[in-house]
């Protein structure tokens, strides 16, 4: 139960959930956008947020995009994390979207939600920001589009603005790719340690979740197959420069020993993977 009232607006178009944010902001009501909800009413629930009125987006056709056109695929910020998983539209992102919570609750959480969540994790954002997607955003100044490490890396989301769709090409979907989850309670917990990886024109694309206080890509790194999967692992943890968490989940030295082994276990898969397909 949320302990006090609030109003429900479901608008129809871009344009006027945007209007009402304004008025409502004016007003100073402290309006939340909203998708799936749940982690709106479970901080409601325990007064974490209050806010006086929350948009809903599901009725907002861009918001619920879902495809491939023209060798882009599109995915609207209302579109869940279970219907993501099982069209297998884009399988890494699945599989990120798959280890977020259980499926009960991802039948709930939307993309866009998960992206703009205030949960650090953000774990369906890591095979955004290695696949050169493009974010598409609606504010009272109307829709501007803008690559994915642009907004969610240089500190998120402006007042007001609402996560529209996602836009990425076709190719991206269809590299290789490894998506390895390591965290105290298996299967959903929070991570220590989320790594998302592609492989792009022989050059490994790596994200990571639960590292830091924020996802964030690491460096690109060409697949060598005459470098030590181990060199290159430590390589890559060197050149992080933001904080690595410590807390009681995990020390900072355990959360790198963790992404360093991981790396290299990836790296070794990959070099495989390529060796199988020259002696094919």
């Amino acid at each position: 139960m949320i302990p006090f009232d609030f109003e429900y607006y479901l608008p129809d178009t871009l344009k006027e959930a945007s209007e009402i944010f304004v008025t409502l902001q004016k007003e100073g009501r402290s309006p939340l956008y909203y998708g799936g909800g749940t982690e709106i009413i479970s901080m409601a629930r325990v007064m974490n947020v209050t806010p006086g009125a929350v948009i809903d987006i599901k009725k907002i056709p861009e918001c619920l995009e879902f495809g491939i056109n023209d060798n882009h695929i599109t995915i609207g910020a209302a579109v869940t994390l279970a219907k993501i998983t099982a069209s297998g539209i884009f399988p890494l992102l699945g599989l990120a979207a798959g280890r977020i919570a259980d499926h009960t609750v991802q039948e709930k959480i939307t993309l866009g939600g998960n992206l703009a969540g205030t949960i650090i994790y953000h774990e369906s954002l890591l095979p955004l920001l290695i696949s050169d997607s493009s974010v598409c955003l609606q504010s009272a100044e109307g829709l501007k589009e803008a690559p994915v490490p642009e907004v969610f890396s240089g500190g998120g989301l402006r007042p007001g603005e609402l996560i529209v769709k996602i836009s990425l090409e076709k190719k991206f979907a269809q590299c290789p790719y490894f998506h390895i989850k390591k965290s105290k309670i298996e299967k959903i917990g929070y991570p220590l340690v989320t790594v998302c990886v592609l492989l792009y024109d022989n050059v490994m694309r790596t994200a990571v979740s639960g590292l830091c206080h924020f996802p964030l890509r690491l460096a690109d790194v060409p697949l060598d197959p005459d470098t030590d999967e181990a060199v290159l692992a430590e390589n890559l943890v060197r050149n992080i420069s933001a904080p690595i968490r410590n807390d009681a989940s995990g020390s900072a030295d355990y959360r790198t020993f963790i992404l360093i082994k991981t790396v290299e276990s990836i790296i070794r898969e990959l070099k495989q993977i390529k060796k199988d397909k020259i002696n094919a």
